[in-house]
C-alpha cells in the first residue's frame, strides 16, 4: 500500500511527513512554527507520542507512536466523540470492525491529523492573505517495524536541515526536537525512549555527530520513492 494510503494503527510507529504545494513555504516567521506546533500538540498528542520532530520553511518530519486503543478510547469518551457515552471499549472494538475495513479507530486518528493541518491552514491562509490549499493533499506516512530503523530515523530527521542546506550543524537549527531531547526540561517529548535507543545521551550526541551520509541519501530515496 502506498505511503499515503496506509490506515494508522494503534501502537504502531509511524514517520509523518509532507510539504508545501510545489515550492511554496509553509513556515514564514518564528510564530508560525510555535503555532504549527502548538495546534499538533492540541491535536495529535492526545492520539499519539511523539520521539522526534524536524520543521523547515517548506516541509516537516514527525516521528510517532500511535497511543493504545484504551488511550484513544478514553480520549473519544472525554470528548464526546462516541456513538454512545455508555459504550464500552469492547463494544466499541466490535462495532467498528462491522463497519469499515479501515476501522473507527483509524478513522479517527486521521480526523485528528486531518483537523491539525486544516487548522493549522486556515490560519497561515489568512496571516498571508491567500487561499487553496496549504499542503499536499494527503500527508505521508511509512510505518517502522524495526528498533534499528527507527534510530535511523532520529537521526535523518534530525540532521534535514544540515542536508538541505539551511545550517551546518544540527544544534543550529531551532526547530527540531534535538534540543528537547538532550536537555532536562520538562516536554512531552518520549525522550527517555529516545535516549534509550541509543544508550545514553553521550552516544546520542556522538551518534548526532558522526552521521553517516550515505545512511541519510539511502534514507531519503527510500521516503520519497
Amino acid at each position: 500500500m502506498a505511503a499515503n494510503q496506509d490506515p494508522l494503527q494503534p501502537e504502531s510507529f509511524y514517520h509523518i511527513y509532507n510539504h508545501g504545494i510545489g515550492s511554496d513555504a509553509i513556515f514564514f516567521n518564528d510564530e508560525n512554527y510555535i503555532y504549527f506546533l502548538k495546534k499538533f500538540t492540541e491535536f495529535i498528542s492526545p492520539v499519539a507520542n511523539t520521539y522526534a520532530y524536524c520543521l523547515m520553511p517548506n516541509h516537516f518530519h514527525f516521528l510517532v507512536q500511535i497511543k493504545s486503543e484504551k488511550e484513544i478510547f478514553e480520549f473519544l469518551k472525554e470528548n464526546e466523540k462516541l456513538p454512545d457515552e455508555n459504550i464500552t471499549l469492547t463494544a466499541f472494538k466490535a462495532l467498528s470492525g462491522g463497519i469499515t475495513e479501515i476501522g473507527f479507530f483509524s478513522l479517527h486518528i486521521s480526523k485528528q491529523f486531518s483537523n491539525f493541518f486544516n487548522g493549522y491552514s486556515q490560519a497561515l491562509n489568512k496571516q498571508q492573505g491567500r487561499r487553496g490549499s496549504l499542503f499536499l493533499r494527503s500527508f505521508k506516512r511509512k510505518e517502522i517495524a524495526s528498533s534499528e530503523y527507527l534510530k535511523s530515523l532520529i537521526l535523518y530527521i534530525h540532521s534535514n536541515p544540515v542536508h538541505h542546506g539551511f545550517v551546518e550543524k544540527i544544534t543550529d537549527w531551532k526547530y527540531s526536537s534535538y534540543h528537547s531531547l538532550i536537555s532536562d526540561k520538562t516536554t512531552q517529548l518520549k525522550r527517555q525512549e529516545v535516549i534509550g535507543l541509543f544508550e545514553d545521551i553521550g552516544n546520542f550526541k556522538f551518534s548526532h555527530q558522526q552521521i553517516n551520509q550515505n545512511l541519510l541519501q539511502e534514507l531519503e530515496s527510500e521516503i520519497l520513492s
